[in-house]
């Protein structure tokens, strides 16, 4: 099987590379760390254990800086007592891994997660010696679940989730997916709809748990972040004017938020992926980029084309404006700027974050509108503090009473644990009873 899907992944690698070569050349990501993605240059030397004795390895994979944030909590916990568990973190994209290095660097092992191919995924194993796996939100693959399984190493899908879009598209090719499904110890899934659909692709209902969404956790609510006065300074930003923060933006939302934002209220925009910095650049008139660290701009207009800042951004707004919502994508988190107490308006496209919009919708936590509604939802909150107030208080009693999910998927980790003890003391007893 293990050649069939290799063979599977390199023909098609081969046939779409003229697409993804100049998709990655125009996007400047053809420069990566190639030798790590194909699973040559390991994370540690083979057969290396953490100083101390022997601790049990936790393997978290998180793809991207959403799911690098989404853990922070998570992490903590499993390494900390009783658990003390040995943490790596393995990250797929070059923005994650850079972020995952932030957070996690200085405690925590972070390393890169290698295409799908048997034999990097074997060297990968091998070097980081995982007691168990835990798959962040919907990171399945076929060689990966396949050489753990062979491993007896137990596998569980975290703040699982598996978009409508995605589990349409998964449905057609069941036959295929459900084995990757079907090695999975456990499933802690966000709702009761992701359950379901889980479920549907061939995980046993007794192998699935509604946990939450870990994202609540990571809501850290505060009225101060460090550095944020810092940013302003750097910027220029005019702190005694009403500041409008887009976060996470997708191209064409730019030009939609300047035309939006209100006669001598300042915009910063901050894009959800490097690629789309220049042309946010050029739908932003006059903008200031934190990239040329030049401050003051006669248009009020600023770009944040930096990675990891983002926080900082919200906790100087008035009002928050979640980007990838007003166009053809699907969302961004809008848990962070309602945990810094921001009115916060979301677009229609919340697709990827449904369950969390409609639960802060439900409680007035967030106020959500069109593309030809927005400069008049913005202009309306910007004349009324009281009103953005209490959007904002809804929104942080929400996250409280939501939170918890961090946990949950502790709970799950440590049962994966126990298992993998049980199945090692029978492997021990094993080999006693043969001699």
């Amino acid at each position: 099987m293990g050649v069939v899907v290799d063979l599977a992944i390199l023909i098609l690698a081969v046939l779409t590379s003229p697409i993804w070569v100049i998709s990655l050349w125009r996007r400047g990501k053809l420069r990566t760390d190639w030798s790590a993605r194909i699973g040559w240059k390991l994370p540690f030397r083979v057969g290396a254990r953490a100083i101390g004795g022997r601790r049990s390895t936790i393997l978290i994979h998180a793809v991207s800086v959403g799911e690098v944030n989404a853990i922070r909590l998570l992490v903590e916990t499993l390494a900390a007592h009783p658990m003390n568990a040995r943490v790596v973190i393995s990250v797929t994209t070059d923005t994650g891994i850079a972020r995952a290095r932030q957070v996690f660097g200085d405690r925590h092992e972070v390393v890169r997660f290698p295409f799908d191919l048997s034999w990097s995924m074997r060297r990968f194993l091998d070097a980081v010696q995982p007691d168990a796996v835990l798959l962040t939100e919907l990171e399945i693959w076929p060689n990966f679940t396949r050489i753990c399984a062979s491993r007896a190493i137990p596998m569980a899908v975290i703040n699982g989730r598996l978009s409508t879009r995605s589990f349409r598209r998964s449905l057609r090719f069941r036959w295929i997916l459900s084995p990757m499904f079907r090695r999975l110890s456990h499933v802690g899934a966000q709702d009761e709809v992701y359950a379901d659909r889980f479920a549907a692709m061939g995980v046993a209902r007794d192998r699935i748990s509604v946990t939450g969404t870990m994202k609540w956790d990571t809501a850290e609510i505060a009225d101060e972040v460090s550095g944020s006065e810092n940013l302003a300074r750097d910027f220029g930003i005019d702190r005694t004017k009403l500041l409008i923060v887009a976060g996470s933006t997708a191209p064409g939302e730019q030009s939609l938020f300047h035309a939006a934002c209100p006669d001598g209220v300042q915009l910063l925009c901050a894009p959800r992926k490097p690629e789309w910095f220049d042309q946010a650049a050029r739908d932003l008139p006059g903008c200031v980029r934190r990239s040329e660290r030049v401050a003051g701009s006669t248009t009020g207009r600023f770009l944040l084309d930096t990675i990891g800042e983002l926080r900082q951004a919200y906790a100087l707004a008035d009002v928050v404006v979640i980007g990838r919502t007003f166009g053809h994508l699907h969302g961004s988190d809008m848990m962070e700027p309602a945990g810094l107490g921001k009115a916060v308006v979301v677009g229609p496209r919340v697709d990827d974050f449904q369950a969390t919009a409609d639960e802060l919708l439900q409680h007035g936590g967030i106020v959500q509108t069109s593309a030809s509604d927005l400069g008049q939802t913005i202009s309306e909150l910007l004349s009324d503090q009281p009103r953005r107030q209490r959007i904002a208080e809804a929104a942080r009693e929400t996250i409280r009473r939501k939170q918890g999910a961090s946990l949950r998927h502790a709970e799950i980790a440590r049962k994966l644990l126990d298992t993998e003890d049980e199945r090692r003391d029978e492997r021990r007893d094993e080999r006693r009873d043969r001699q």
